[in-house]
């Protein structure tokens, strides 16, 4: 495990010939070589890797359990001097029984072995007929290659301060897997070797079944099954290798390969442990099972630049568009549904939404709009005011009054520009100032235009501020910062970019869908600073705050996954390489610190708004964090980068 908390496991899947003992452990040895040379630190081969699994009746031969011992000692010896820990499937004969077993040693020692605990009988499997069952086995130790190493179901091992837990095929496919017990016990890896043999559609079942399971017990889990050698009489093995982590698949085997195949993930430790500990129904079952801990330290491996895992740069947003757009369908449906519910509580049948032609004000009117028409309720009953100022251009302003015209809603304009303009004289502020007192002056001069109108109209006001902003604290404290239901608050600026566009691209209407994507495209802006010479927006959000990709990248890290600031820049260099640069990705993390713990004031009076994504940072709900806490010491490391 690395510093940052990765530790690169692997599933390794080898060509097998049946009952060939000695070809087998061969190719294992070779691929172990391999896996070290990627760095790897666990490899896992398939179930019974050592004789095939489909050697039937041969398992109860003498000379074919007396080869796989021999073969396996020589497996062990052929590794012993790899950094890594290996595991091997081989049946191993006890007390009189056989057992289906996964052998896991390093360094030339077993660590242990564990047997499987769930015998298969039925369909294509009947392993009752050759292997007993480890379920229950405890406490007792085995003679396997020449060592007499701990035996038992409930078995762990510690690696460099990596704890690991070992299932067999079917144990995964139970109501209640082994593995289950395991990571209650501690395991923060889980390893599966298997031979499942192919069918039509148990492909994709499998896929869910491991990501779930991953979910489930928050931790990666890798599983490995029998490929290419394996007896076709009545089956066929297609050599599936998946290694998923709390609930995604991170790599995967190609299926039917011909070739030896080895499947290397990075898979984080640390975030693991950081779920653990924010998910309070995992911590009351923890301890409720108990693993007897084998622990070994083993060489430090080789250490590759980049990480074996893609580093999403949008986590907020999927890459596949299919997705995506059910994500933003599902999303947009969340927040219509927020408003809808609070406008019926309320018995309120007009909302007020200040239009400035930007992308906020623009998806919270949209999501208005749903939310009437979920409702019954006439648009016109939604006051759309535009509240030209200062830095507002005709770009954004016709883009405005074109929405809400071919919307449908009340289109009101209400100019602020002599109302600023008395007001700076009322208190004594320069015309030429270009202070902050100068920008959120209009910021507050226009939410108190929407409050007095909403006061008028019997309406609620509803809010425009995105997540990125509450997290950046760009907004104007009791300007636009305040609203009576913020139905953007919980939706990152990356993705509020991707809803308007797939709004548009859901529209019928052409005039609509024009107008949607050209504010798409305008860039980012609170236009409170006069517009330059052309009559262009002069104030861009982004060159003042920096790109807000990296900031929905940094929050995600942060508040999601429990980064360190460490973690972040260098994830951040892996997710954003060839586009940022180091000292570029440093300088803007530095300035998201000190921007989210300064201005958490804002966060802690926040307005209600409906959370719609894993990350959310409500007083009332996922983010508790006092106003005054301080910023130093992730400063103080973000200095030493």
């Amino acid at each position: 495990m690395d510093k940052f908390g990765f530790l690169k496991v692997a599933a390794a899947i080898p060509h097998v010939k049946i009952a060939d003992c000695d070809y087998n452990a061969a190719r294992m040895a070779a691929l172990a070589q391999q896996a070290a040379r990627r760095g790897v630190e666990i490899v896992c081969f398939p179930e019974l890797g050592v004789t095939g699994y489909t050697c039937g009746d041969l398992l109860l031969q003498p000379a074919l359990l007396d080869a796989a011992d021999e073969a396996l000692a020589g497996l062990i010896r052929a590794t012993r001097k790899l950094p890594l820990v290996a595991i091997a499937g081989a049946p191993v004969a006890h007390d009189g029984a056989l057992y289906n077993c996964a052998v896991v040693f390093t360094q030339g020692r077993i660590l242990g072995v564990v047997p499987k605990s769930h015998i298969p009988d039925y369909a294509e499997f009947y392993e009752s007929r050759w292997f007993a069952s480890g379920a229950g086995i405890s406490g007792d130790t085995i003679a396997v290659a020449g060592q007499r190493p701990d035996f038992g179901a409930d078995l762990t091992f510690e690696v460099n301060g990596a704890e690991f837990g070992v299932e067999i095929c079917e144990d995964l496919w139970v109501a209640s897997p082994p593995s289950t017990a395991l990571a209650l016990g501690g395991a923060k890896v889980l390893f599966n070797l298997s031979a499942s043999p192919e069918v039509a559609g148990k492909h994709r079942y499998l896929r869910q079944l491991v990501a779930l399971q991953s979910a489930r017990t928050l931790s990666a889990y890798v599983y490995c099954s029998a490929g290419f050698g394996e007896s076709s009489t009545d089956l066929v093995f297609a050599g599936n290798g998946l290694i998923a982590e709390n609930g995604t698949i991170l790599r995967e085997a190609e299926r039917f390969a011909g070739d030896e195949q080895l499947v290397v993930a990075d898979v984080d430790i640390r975030r693991l442990e950081f779920e653990r500990r924010r998910t309070t129904t995992f911590r009351a079952a923890e301890g409720t099972a108990e693993n007897t801990v084998i622990e070994m330290e083993i060489p430090e491996a080789l250490k590759s630049a980049l990480p074996d895992r893609e580093t999403d740069p949008t986590p907020f947003v999927p890459k596949e568009k299919a997705h995506r757009d059910e994500r933003c369908e599902e999303i947009f449906a969340m927040q219509a549904a927020g408003l809808a519910q609070r406008l019926a509580h309320t018995h309120c049948s007009k909302a007020v939404i200040g239009i400035s032609g930007g992308l906020d004000s623009t998806l919270a009117l949209l999501v208005a709009v749903r939310a009437f028409d979920r409702l019954g309720l006439d648009r016109k009953g939604i006051v759309g005011i535009t509240m030209p100022g200062f830095g507002t251009t005709g770009r954004t302003y016709n883009n405005a009054l074109q929405l809400m015209r071919s919307l449908g809603v009340t289109v009101r304009e209400i100019p602020i520009r002599d109302a600023c303009t008395q007001h700076f004289a009322d208190i004594g502020l320069s015309p030429d100032d270009r202070s902050a007192a100068y920008e959120n002056c209009q910021a507050r001069e226009r939410t108190q235009i929407l409050m007095d109108v909403a006061n008028m109209e019997g309406a609620l006001v509803v809010g425009t501020g995105d997540l990125s902003e509450l997290a950046l604290g760009w907004a104007t404290y009791n300007g636009d910062h305040m609203s009576m239901y913020g139905v953007n608050a919980s939706v990152p600026k990356t993705l509020v970019r991707h809803l308007v566009g797939w709004v548009a691209a859901q529209s019928d209407d052409a005039a609509i869908r024009t107008t949607l994507l050209d504010i798409v495209d305008t860039p980012v802006s609170p236009e409170l600073l006069p517009a330059d010479e052309a009559g262009e927006i002069a104030q861009k959000t982004e060159d003042l705050v920096g790109p807000y990709e990296l900031h929905d990248f940094f929050l995600y890290r942060f508040v999601r996954c429990g980064d360190t600031p460490a973690k972040i820049l260098y994830l951040a260099e892996c997710a954003f390489a060839g586009r940022y640069d180091r000292p570029t990705i440093l300088r803007w993390l530095k300035t998201f610190f000190r921007r989210f713990f300064a201005q958490q004031f804002k966060r802690s009076a926040l307005p209600d708004g409906p959370k719609v994504g894993s990350v959310s940072l409500s007083p009332r709900g996922d983010w508790r964090m006092p106003s005054d806490a301080s910023a130093a010491m992730w400063l103080k490391e973000l200095e030493t980068l």
